[in-house]
């Protein structure tokens, strides 16, 4: 077990480096769009923001979602396992399954006003680049890894299965919400297999029409099929605002501010706006 649990962490340190420094360095050539803030202000709370999220899960998680995958296997635990399904049909069905669980707790976090509120501090970001891939707050990473954890169980996820997702995962994140502009005819076939930064910017528009789509992370099939996909904003993307009005200030993007803007602002949340996407 502990092998693969070491392997695990260096692999997904080692990916989420690399897709860093060549992200960064494609925002630097390829701008979707003008900052508001500098990466000064951001960057340094945005990481620290990240850091504190990974040692918190590593603190009650100590073999986070490998350890887990691998204690249902020594136990027999899950689904494919009584289903006696091959090792490759297992590890593919368990990749698309956990995105898909992942799809819904998205949904969820926007739909449950109690959710929202720890959702809302990745949302009230007012500008939009790799950084908010890490920009999440600590309760809503422990109950994502709790939600992950009994899906990994009940399935029977193979620990190669959840160490190709987590890593995938951890890699689009910052992949899709950079702020780099691929040209149309890159990015139009690429989002038939793969949320891309501009699919996912509509996401986070300030309009809630538009920020209740494209809910998906990794690949952009369950918001077709469950009628969740937009294609652009209404405003394009150069004119779209992004954020929550209210959390758009320099000082919102203090590490304090970010931990406890849960506590702040309106007592019952939001809900998922009414909306006919686009589906083309």
């Amino acid at each position: 077990m502990e092998p693969l649990i070491g392997e695990e962490s260096w692999l997904r340190a080692g990916a989420l480096l690399a897709a860093f420094g060549l992200l960064a360095l494609a925002e630097g050539l390829l701008p979707r769009r003008r900052r508001q803030f500098s990466r000064r202000l951001r960057w340094p709370h945005h990481l620290a923001l990240g850091l504190l999220d990974l040692l918190l899960v590593r603190a009650l998680f100590p073999a986070a979602a490998v350890g887990v995958a691998l204690l249902a296997e020594a136990n027999g635990l899950g689904l494919l396992r009584l289903l006696e399904a091959p090792p490759a049909v297992a590890v593919l069905l368990s990749v698309l399954a956990l995105d898909l669980a992942v799809y819904f707790q998205h949904v969820l976090l926007h739909a449950v006003p109690v959710l929202w509120r720890l959702h809302r501090v990745h949302h009230a970001d007012p500008d939009l680049d790799l950084t908010t891939g890490l920009r999440f707050h600590p309760l809503e990473i422990l109950l994502s890894m709790l939600w992950k954890s009994a899906v990994i169980v009940a399935l029977g996820a193979p620990a190669l299965a959840v160490l190709v997702f987590e890593t995938l995962l951890a890699a689009c994140s910052l992949f899709n919400h950079a702020n780099l502009g691929l040209p149309s005819r890159l990015e139009r076939p690429l989002r038939l297999f793969l949320v891309t930064p501009d699919m996912h910017r509509v996401h986070h528009s300030a309009n809630p029409q538009e920020a209740d789509t494209n809910f998906g992370s990794t690949v952009p099939w369950w918001d077709r099929l469950f009628g969740t996909y937009r294609c652009d904003p209404r405003a394009g993307h150069e004119a779209m605002v992004l954020g929550i009005g209210r959390f758009d200030s320099a000082l919102e993007q203090r590490l304090d501010r970010l931990l406890l803007q849960p506590l702040r602002g309106e007592a019952g949340g939001r809900r998922l706006a009414r909306r006919r996407p686009a589906l083309h």
